[in-house]
């Protein structure tokens, strides 16, 4: 395992967008995750672990919420809409954009993590 790498680290090191910056930018990251199917990301997302996904909906903010996420990560360039932009702001979630689809965006954060 490389070195621990914490949400705002994740920031510096891409040019993912924040979406919406949140309240934990000192968490660590122990390892993407990726999935588009919220009741699997419910049972499966490990705590703490990047969430790569496309579903930028209110539905995805609670359940990462519910599984303790560090973050979530928007891949292909997908943004929030607009209920979703405003339960982030409320809930202080940290929700980042990459351009990226979302096995390339998995794949950066897992190099990142374990350089």
């Amino acid at each position: 395992m490389g070195f621990v790498m914490t949400v705002n680290d994740l920031i510096k090191n891409t040019n993912f967008t924040v979406i919406n910056p949140g309240n934990n930018l000192d968490i660590s990251i122990n390892k993407p995750f990726c999935c588009d199917l919220l009741s699997i990301a419910m049972s499966k997302a490990p705590a703490n672990s990047a969430w790569i996904t496309v579903m930028g909906n209110v539905n995805t903010l609670a359940v990462a919420v519910l599984v303790d996420v560090a973050c979530i990560i928007l891949a292909d360039g997908v943004t929030l809409d607009l209920t979703a932009m405003e339960k982030a702001k409320q809930q202080d979630i940290t929700v980042l954009q990459s351009s990226m689809p979302i096995f390339e965006t998995a794949l950066l954060v897992h190099e990142l993590i374990n350089a």
